[in-house]
């Protein structure tokens, strides 16, 4: 699939396994864009099933050769436009221009994130084994910063700093791929 912006390789065969599994893949990013559109959290649940459901309707006419990502979000932009419409007595709406604006920038907003996961991704991997570990466990859930500095002999102050230089240097390396990939899309 040469358009997908991942290396994500849906299933084949059966067409309703084929959905799942890319819808599945896909999900997260459809949430957040279909999340940038609507005020509520309750809106996305609402309008991402409908999403579901829209593109499942359609999917025999979806092209596995094309962005998945891309055309689903033409489809829930209309499903949001068709929900807030459905919507229109509450005072929280906004005017079609504005929604218009909004499910533009969260487009663009999709792709800079994925440019910087993928910049990531790719300086994670540059960084010394040892400092990828670092901070892998720094992230990691239920990891305390304070118990690795502990365990790495170091006080926490310094530990925070040893960090800090590699977030550092983590950014630079980000901003330094996305801009080299379009030089208007370098984060701040």
């Amino acid at each position: 699939m040469p358009d997908q912006p991942d290396s994500f390789q849906p299933r084949t065969g059966d067409s309703y396994e084929t959905f799942v599994s890319i819808l599945a893949h896909y999900e997260p990013d459809l949430r957040r864009f279909i999340r940038s559109l609507l005020p509520t959290h309750a809106d996305t649940d609402e309008v991402l099933q409908r999403t579901a459901i829209a593109i499942w309707r359609k999917f025999d006419q979806f092209d596995l050769e094309t962005n998945f990502m891309k055309w689903a979000c033409v489809v829930a932009r209309y499903e949001a436009l068709s929900y807030r419409r459905s919507m229109a007595r509450d005072r929280l709406v906004f005017r079609d221009d504005v929604f218009d604006l909004l499910a533009e920038e969260g487009a663009a907003e999709e792709e800079q994130r994925k440019a910087e996961e993928t910049a990531l991704e790719s300086c994670l991997e540059e960084l010394p084994s040892k400092q990828r570990q670092l901070v892998t466990l720094a992230y990691t859930q239920g990891v305390k910063v304070v118990d690795l500095a502990e365990e790495a002999g170091a006080s926490p102050e310094a530990f925070y700093m040893r960090l800090s230089r590699i977030r550092r240097s983590l950014l630079h390396c980000i901003e330094s791929k996305v801009s080299r990939i379009d030089p208007t899309k370098a984060t701040a």
